[in-house]
């Protein structure tokens, strides 16, 4: 049986009144969902309370779940309204910060520049590439930022974006693409990598 098939069996239980069916959910969404949307709200109360607040609303509109899309798509889908929702209530734009892991350098062509984490010239470095990154995700657009974080950072696929943006596969190719060019943009610099290559 596949995750998907095993939580359609969860939400109907839960649609039939079965409680612990829907905590059986919430037990393997909720911390997956909550680092989703520590990418938009920093505060790890405020995200508590959001990702509190969207488990909430997806109970109430459980019955109305079809089972056309994945369970975790329809939820993260519901937790990024809520968190869009919160934020905007607060007169706040959605931040979005991502951490630099330096395993993730293998995947550069010019990874050389920074595998070696050991020198203070790499530290920084990596301390700047973050920074760089960070600051290119926060000069994005909301739609642009949310296809680039659920595809790099939560490894979503196209379809599943698609779906919880609500959205054709090609306009999140697209969101994706230009996000990925921006973020090159303002590394390229830093990386010395001609205009050509996006590394």
């Amino acid at each position: 049986m596949s995750e998907r098939e095993a939580d359609q069996l969860l939400v109907e239980r839960a649609q039939g009144g079965d409680r612990r069916a829907f905590d059986q959910l919430v037990s393997k969404y909720q911390r997956k969902l909550g680092r989703l949307l520590a990418r938009f709200i920093r505060d790890p109360a405020e995200v508590e309370d959001v990702s509190q607040e969207a488990f909430i609303k997806a109970y109430r509109a459980l019955p109305a779940f079809r089972g056309e899309s994945a369970f975790y798509t329809w939820l993260y889908r519901i937790g990024i309204n809520t968190a869009n929702n919160y934020l905007v209530s607060q007169g706040r734009k959605a931040p979005t910060s991502t951490g630099y892991d330096a395993e993730e350098a293998e995947g550069f062509e010019d990874a050389r520049l920074l595998r070696d984490i050991n020198t203070p010239e790499s530290l920084l470095l990596s301390k700047q590439i973050g920074q760089t990154v960070n600051a290119a995700m926060e000069a994005l657009s909301e739609d642009l930022r949310t296809a680039i974080v659920l595809r790099e950072i939560d490894g979503l696929s196209y379809e599943e974006i698609a779906e919880m943006m609500n959205c054709p596969i090609g306009t999140v190719r697209s969101r994706i693409f230009r996000a990925r060019e921006a973020v090159a943009s303002s590394l390229r610099p830093l990386l010395d990598t001609a205009p050509d290559r996006r590394w």
